[in-house]
């Protein structure tokens, strides 16, 4: 496993996360009442220093009212605005120490304001869920909120027990008392705080297809009157399972859950081990089906192989981008290259001062972006071959797995696979912004995969 964490601050957040100390665990115990959208938490964060002792550190959260708080069981010194709760320990943590934090906090939940409107906790009319991408993680729970700290998670939830909550990982245990419910899940391996996901509401559970011995358990939970738009929109996620696996490796986690809500959503959320669609992304019709390539891609590419920091996204999106060209390609519709000329053309129309390796922060979820990130992996894919290109794909998903990568990292992958030296096509493609020609000829996919899925491997 690769973690590679910036030096000081995010360059696009510089508010978020304190890169002194790093996360191993969180255990969040929560209780939510969706009328009065009340929250009440307490969670314990095992956490280690750095190479420097901390006289004080920081944790993100949003404005909430502070109850108890310690560190290492004594109460410390601290502060708690605009977003941030800086705490000064009675004693300095050592360097290379282990440290835990326990914070106690309780209020009316909201988004995180952004410049992309707000993030993570959303009230909804009936329940709750949480969309963080990139920084709404505070709005719910005190985090380092970087993508490269990434930890294990235990969440125990309690909510009227009208209520189901879905969160991302394996759940343990259900256990009713009177008018309420709490659900605890675990979420083993490591996670980003943004990637934390969480819906609260009333709704059906069912499995997609069937995961045999050593699968992968796929599980829906949609409003009961959306099951049969749902049951056919969905109906072929369970063979873009296979075809993933064929073709980016093992899947990384223990289960995989999607989430429609009664309201719509903008666009569906990723979070690990679990998608969130809105009501508008199902219509019967299959009209979304990219949309559900693209979100179960990024639990390879964005989930398991996180982000250094965010300079770096387009190895998140522009992966699931070309992730949804291939289930195209595979599954009878256009062609990858069919697909990589429309972005082209698309492109070619559109201002070109977007840079993949740094796009900034106002254009990091640019569509530019999406189409220019998925362009460069089929110009890698056409210089490259397919065998090796795949191979190098596998690879990337296999070595990384649970870590934090940059785009240095990828293309010193990438080059150890390529037959010809790729410096040309990153220097055009990834490092500049003018929009270089789409080569010939379009490869194909081997019919056969040349490396059968399977579930199992290391955690």
């Amino acid at each position: 496993m690769t973690v590679q964490q910036a030096a000081g601050p995010d360059p696009y957040f510089p508010a978020n996360g304190d890169s002194r100390y790093r996360v191993h665990r969180y255990e969040l115990a929560l209780d939510y009442r969706p009328g009065p959208n009340r929250l009440s938490g307490t969670a314990r964060i095992n956490a280690i220093a750095g190479r420097s002792a901390l006289p004080e550190f920081q944790l993100n959260l949003a404005d909430f009212k502070i109850g108890r708080v310690r560190v290492d069981g004594r109460q410390p010194h601290y502060t708690h605005r605009g977003g941030k709760l800086r705490l000064r320990p009675a004693k300095p943590v050592r360097p290379g120490a282990p440290f835990t934090v326990e914070v106690h906090w309780s209020g009316n939940p909201e988004p995180v304001s952004s410049p992309w409107g707000g993030l993570g906790w959303e009230e909804l009319e009936d329940g709750a869920l949480v969309a963080s991408q990139p920084v709404g993680a505070p709005s719910w729970y005190p985090c380092n909120d970087r993508p490269a700290d990434k930890a294990s998670y235990q969440i125990s939830i309690t909510t009227p027990s009208a209520y189901a909550v879905v969160a991302g990982g394996r759940l343990l245990t259900r256990t009713t008392k009177a008018s309420t419910t709490t659900w605890v899940y675990e979420q083993a391996a490591p996670t980003s705080s943004y990637l934390v996901g969480l819906s609260i509401g009333k709704y059906q559970t069912v499995l997609l297809g069937d995961p045999g011995p050593g699968g992968v358990p796929q599980h829906g939970h949609i409003p009961a009157h959306k099951l049969p738009e749902f049951s056919r929109d969905f109906a072929r996620q369970p063979r873009m399972m296979e075809l993933f696996q064929e073709l980016f490796g093992p899947y990384p986690f223990d289960e995989y859950a999607v989430v429609v809500t009664e309201e719509e959503l903008d666009v569906p959320v990723e979070a690990q081990g679990l998608s969130l669609f809105g009501a508008n992304h199902v219509d019967g019709a299959r009209g979304w089906e990219r949309l559900v390539a693209h979100e179960l891609a990024h639990q390879w590419f964005g989930n398991s192989v996180s982000i250094a920091d965010w300079r770096h996204i387009w190895l998140n999106e522009g992966f699931a981008k070309y992730a949804e060209w291939l289930w195209s390609e595979r599954s009878g519709g256009r062609s990858a290259h069919q697909l990589a000329v429309a972005a082209h053309r698309l492109l070619s129309s559109l201002p070109q001062d977007l840079k993949l390796a740094d796009p900034g922060r106002k254009s990091m979820f640019d569509d530019r972006l999406y189409q220019r990130g998925g362009l460069t992996l089929h110009v890698l894919r056409c210089a490259m071959g397919d065998d090796a290109f795949f191979r190098m794909l596998r690879g990337w998903a296999t070595l990384h797995r649970g870590g934090a990568v940059s785009t240095t990292t990828f293309t010193a992958h990438a080059a150890r696979f390529a037959p010809e030296p790729l410096d040309e096509v990153f220097r055009a493609w990834v490092y500049g912004t003018r929009l270089p020609p789409l080569p010939e000829p379009a490869p194909q996919i081997p019919a056969r995969p040349t490396h059968p899925p399977t579930n199992a491997g290391p955690a």
